[in-house]
């Protein structure tokens, strides 16, 4: 009998050191899940895929990216992570579109509920079917006015940048398109390419390989400089029509983030396997031939410049009349 229980109570102490073993094991130590909110094949898509590959070169582990769309500008990814554990296995793949998702119904938290990494941006434009009979913005924006609501106009998905550019250029030049929502830039591009809609707005650097294929025609960028694609200029929307300024730029946020909650240890495995791919030369050279800038901020400084983001967004769509939800009573103070 005594010998039985003895060899019970080595097997708990065994069975005790392992699973305290286990649980001292540094983060990472399996694999980690990236859930983008986005559509494979747009920028946030792509940015995260890219960062993460460069990022796996300094852990541990592998990262794998999946695609969680659809909701309120991101919402279903958002609220998916957010129902994952905060241990720092499952990050979420978003963008600056994402902090509207609140004011538009999509979940009820402030965007502090994520403590976020930015890798970039590009800036937006708008662009038309190469075979479109419109060749100057001026030209779409007489067509909307003589058809207030009919021209059907693709920008992502409600409350993204893009959706808010498209709002914008309406409340600046006094034009009314049909807005049609697509999961993520690509299908909205995509759209534009079959003729489903007359016009899109995403950013250079969705745009640019069919703007260089001869896919889509570029009409005017919604930034107060120009740009150089495909041999041309596309000229400033600001320069076309006065008061732009009031709502435009608004600059793009892509990365990813972790859940505020998550431990020290969690943010600083991460915030070091960023950094470190954040300063390779693989990324300058792939944001240089992307049309993208480079961001790099992470932590508190990413957080301040996403609660920038979420008042002026918020505000924003309000003064535009597409808010559905009062900032204020979010605790979102007016910027």
């Amino acid at each position: 009998m005594k010998q039985n229980l003895g060899r019970l109570a080595a097997a708990a102490v065994m069975a005790t050191g392992i699973t305290g073993a286990a649980a001292a094991q540094d983060y990472p130590y399996r694999d980690i899940t990236t859930a983008v909110v986005w559509g494979a094949g747009g920028g946030t898509d792509t940015i995260n895929r890219m960062i993460m590959a460069e990022m796996e070169k300094h852990l541990p582990v592998s990262i794998n990216v999946i695609n969680q769309t659809g909701g309120v500008a991101g919402s279903n990814g958002m609220v998916y992570v957010m129902n994952q554990p905060d241990d720092g296995y499952t990050l979420v793949g978003l963008s600056e579109s994402n902090v509207t998702a609140a004011v538009q119904g999509g979940w009820d938290k402030k965007f502090d509920f994520w403590y976020p990494f930015i890798v970039g941006g590009s800036p937006d434009l708008i662009s038309v079917p190469a075979d479109s009979p419109y060749n100057t913005l001026e030209e779409l924006v007489d067509a909307a006015k003589a058809a207030p609501g009919t021209i059907p106009a693709a920008a992502s998905g409600a409350g993204s940048i893009h959706h808010l550019n498209l709002l914008a250029i309406e409340k600046g030049s006094g034009a009314e398109f049909k807005f049609v929502p697509y999961k993520g830039s690509a299908p909205g591009q995509e759209a534009a390419i079959a003729g489903e809609v007359a016009l899109v707005v995403t950013s250079l650097a969705e745009q640019a390989p069919l703007i260089e294929g001869g896919q889509l025609k570029p009409l005017a960028m919604l930034t107060p400089e120009d740009a150089q694609i495909a041999g041309a200029t596309v000229p400033s929307a600001f320069g076309i029509y006065d008061g732009l300024d009031q709502y435009l730029p608004l600059k793009q946020a892509i990365g990813f983030a972790v859940h505020s909650s998550a431990g020290d240890d969690v943010k600083a495995a991460l915030g070091d396997a960023f950094e470190q791919a954040i300063a390779s030369d693989t990324v300058a050279e792939w944001a240089a031939a992307n049309n993208y800038d480079v961001g790099g901020q992470h932590g508190e400084e990413a957080q301040e410049l996403f609660a920038n983001l979420e008042a002026t967004f918020a505000y924003t769509l309000q003064d535009l009349g597409a808010a559905t939800v009062d900032p204020a009573s979010l605790g979102i103070a007016q910027p």
